[in-house]
């Protein structure tokens, strides 16, 4: 099954301010973040920012918030959504699955932190809830390896579809030798 850009959302899971420091790779999460909500943006393909306890863990991190400003999207009006959850899961907070829901999207890809905790139970909740989950392996990670490890082996034992980065990008763009294909290149060099 691929990613289709017409069917698909980007969702990012808790990549906050007190939280990145702990987190294994935390620069490499970023990174890739950043890349898919660029691409998301360019291709207008919604996109959705969680942030879990923010007064405690604090906002998204700013290469995050910032990542959304670009001004070379095909639809400027396609910004980033973002919402405040205490569960673990975005699932399960009141409310989020409808406003997925409202998208007419049934593919959800999903980065961000922790791949065990947040991530992991996020995935299961929108799978149970119907929806076909992808997961971002290399934009995400846990404070430990062994948790990041855990939570990707798990979550593809679970149906779950693990992916890259760039594998998401490219099959968002379906085709070389177009002007979006171009537009988006830097992203994926």
């Amino acid at each position: 099954m691929l990613i289709r850009r017409d069917a698909s959302l980007l969702l990012v899971v808790d990549l906050q301010e007190k939280l990145l420091p702990a987190i294994f790779e935390g620069e490499r999460v970023i990174r890739n973040s950043v890349r898919l909500l660029q691409g998301a943006q360019q291709l207008g393909v919604p996109s959705f920012i969680a942030e879990h306890c923010a007064s405690s863990i604090g906002p998204a991190v700013p290469e995050i918030r910032n990542a959304t400003t670009i001004e070379t999207a095909a639809d400027p009006t396609v910004s980033p959504i973002f919402f405040a959850k205490t569960h673990f899961s975005c699932a399960a907070e009141p409310g989020v699955l409808d406003l997925l829901r409202a998208t007419g999207r049934q593919q959800i890809v999903l980065v961000g932190t922790e791949c065990h905790v947040c991530v992991l139970q996020t995935a299961f909740g929108l799978q149970e809830a119907g929806f076909d989950v992808f997961l971002a392996a290399d934009a995400t990670s846990s404070r430990t390896p062994e948790n990041h490890q855990a939570g990707v082996e798990r979550m593809r034992a679970g149906g779950i579809h693990v992916a890259g980065t760039e594998m998401v990008i490219f099959e968002w763009l379906h085709r070389a030798a177009t002007d979006e294909f171009r537009a988006l290149l830097p992203l994926v060099r």
